[in-house]
């Protein structure tokens, strides 16, 4: 192609202000081109120059390096809506696992999870809080973070300096604002009046250097250390409507809230109607305890939209599933009723509590109530199976769940679980499928006009799950396995839709001017394999992984940072972090 240049040296040769020829950095040739846009596919080539396409075609010109795609599909890279990797880039600039996944930009802050800003007083307090209520090692956090940073701003400062291998959107997270404002007081009390004010204008200084929006949760689930709510919960409607006003008065950003059940998609079509701009709800899963709940809140993002409202809600392609031991047993601690359990102190209290009958029917009578969203129930019992145990003595009880045991044994379930436990085996584990195990249901949601797809938590529960590798999932078990969606449908949904949701502007499509954000796959087998345990966390510590399967590369601002053997470790640092959101309106 040709291009227009002012006097320097390219490659050895002297390049004039003429027009001339030139040969572009990269050129995929023979590829099977989905653009994103959720256009037909189409056979041709790509050029690529200064980390951008700059022309889509047959036959197009030499490359610097080129690349026979031999019918593969080329498409433009995930975009993974919700992340927790804010702690991690502070010593893994690739984001592991999701670059090698296909993912090419990553949100981080989600729920409101964030480390920035934080005062050097409170860091201890915000990685104990992390390691309770995303599931990480406290050990890697404490290891493993840079705190060369104070300020949201300085946060910032800190990732562009360090670079990263994909690009990064930030949000500013709402409980790291009470921690930074209210102190220690954050988990226990509303803020006063000019308490919010000292928020508000934190949020506004971060939405001015580039945050994508702010995140919030008011998840009745989301705990920090002891059982104590994360600081997000406690804030009252005034504190609400002030904050997510900030975007508004600053004309740009996404709220982003993951949803307790005292709060309504009214409420959140009326801070819309305020503020004007997107609303971001998470997490809307398949509820085997009301699966009807989930279509009734899609109908009411529907009537929000015709009132002019911007709702989108966040939905996953997985089963909702982790690994746990009853010496941590993360689902359920949902339960208001196991809190004596979370603030047992010491290991002959818990085990007290877990013999206690008392105990046992509060936990039965809550796994009863309806009305509750996404929280452990009945239901889960027959998706609930043991993976290992302690005692020899079980082992012939390994791959069976917990539903037929308990039923064989004629006990109520929670007795069951409980007196396993209590016989040699608190760190037995167990996989759980916790929501969207009804598939007939999820494909309904994948195909919502209005939901975005997502919901891999990657970063977070790393002990427990890897969902990383959502969109490739996608594309093998809903697309070729079950044929619910078109490839372009899938495709569309998580590289444009996303883009635009958060004004993300030049990517989510392959199209020329654009960022060259790839992902190159085969159809035929894309998808993600089986578990496995890593130990590359700071301190050795480990953590779920699943590797791609199918994928034969990735690249970020025309970049490669992953080939068919997987994350390229040389790549460099391409990614950018995302300050300006100027995309559709």
């Amino acid at each position: 192609f040709f291009k227009q240049t002012t006097a320097y040296e390219i490659g050895g040769r002297l390049v004039g202000s003429e027009m001339c020829i030139r040969d572009s950095d990269l050129v995929i040739r023979n590829a099977q081109i989905i653009d994103g846009t959720g256009r037909p596919a189409q056979l041709g080539d790509i050029a690529v120059d200064d980390g951008k396409i700059t022309e889509l075609g047959t036959a197009l010109g030499r490359g610097d390096e080129e690349i026979d795609a031999d019918g593969l599909t080329l498409a433009p890279g995930i975009i993974d809506l919700h992340t927790h990797y804010d702690a991690q880039l502070t010593w893994d600039t690739s984001a592991s696992p999701s670059t090698g996944l296909g993912v090419t930009t990553a949100l981080i802050g989600n729920c409101g999870f964030t480390i920035a800003p934080c005062r050097p007083e409170h860091r201890d307090l915000t990685l104990r809080n992390l390691t309770h209520v995303e599931g990480m090692s406290l050990d890697a956090l404490r290891i493993g973070v840079d705190w060369s940073f104070e300020s949201y701003p300085e946060y910032l400062a800190l990732l562009e300096r360090r670079g990263m291998v994909p690009n990064v959107a930030s949000y500013c997270g709402h409980s790291s604002l009470r921690t930074w404002v209210l102190g220690e007081e954050a988990s226990t009390r509303a803020a006063t009046t000019d308490e919010v004010a000292q928020m508000k204008s934190i949020l506004v200084e971060a939405l001015s250097v580039g945050a994508v929006g702010f995140a919030t949760s008011t998840l009745e689930q989301h705990n920090g250390e002891n059982g104590i709510p994360m600081p997000s919960r406690l804030a009252d409607e005034h504190e609400m409507l002030e904050l997510t006003g900030a975007l508004k008065e600053t004309g740009r950003g996404v709220f982003m809230l993951t949803k307790g059940m005292t709060t309504t998609i009214e409420f959140l079509e009326k801070i819309s109607a305020n503020n004007g701009r997107p609303v971001m709800i998470a997490a809307m899963f398949v509820d085997p305890n009301d699966p009807e709940r989930v279509f009734r809140e899609f109908s009411e993002i529907e009537n929000a939209r015709r009132h002019g409202c911007e709702l989108w809600g966040q939905v996953g392609c997985f089963p909702l599933g982790m690994e746990f031991t009853i010496g941590h047993p993360y689902p359920l601690e949902a339960f208001l009723a196991w809190r004596p359990a979370i603030e047992a102190d010491s290991d002959e209290r818990y085990r007290q509590l877990r013999a206690d009958k008392t105990f046992r029917e509060k936990i039965k009578t809550e796994a009863r109530t309806k009305g509750v969203p996404n929280r452990f129930s009945y239901h889960q019992f027959d998706h609930l199976t043991i993976m290992s145990v302690i005692e020899d003595r079980h082992q012939d009880l390994v791959q069976k769940t917990v539903g037929e045991l308990a039923s064989a044994s004629g006990k109520d379930p929670f007795d069951w679980l409980l007196d396993f436990a209590l016989d040699g085996e608190m760190d037995a584990m167990f996989d759980c499928k916790l929501f969207n195990t009804e598939e007939d249901r999820v494909k309904d949601l994948l195909n919502h006009p209005h939901a975005a797809v997502t919901l891999s938590d990657a970063g977070a529960h790393l002990s427990f799950l890897c969902d990383a590798g959502f969109g490739l999932h996608l594309f093998g078990h809903w697309v070729r396995d079950r044929g619910d969606l078109s490839l372009e449908q899938a495709v569309e949904a998580v590289t444009s839709r996303p883009a635009d949701i958060c004004r993300i502007a030049n990517r989510g499509r392959i199209v020329s001017g654009h960022q060259a954000d790839l992902m190159l796959f085969d159809p035929a087998t894309v998808g993600r394999g089986p578990r496995r345990r890593v130990t590359d966390l700071p301190g050795g510590n480990s953590r779920v992984d699943t590797p791609a399967v199918g994928l034969h590369g990735v690249w970020v601002n025309g970049t490669r940072v992953v080939d068919h053997n997987g994350l390229i470790t040389d790549g460099g640092t391409p990614g950018h972090l995302l300050r300006e959101f100027t995309g559709i309106a």
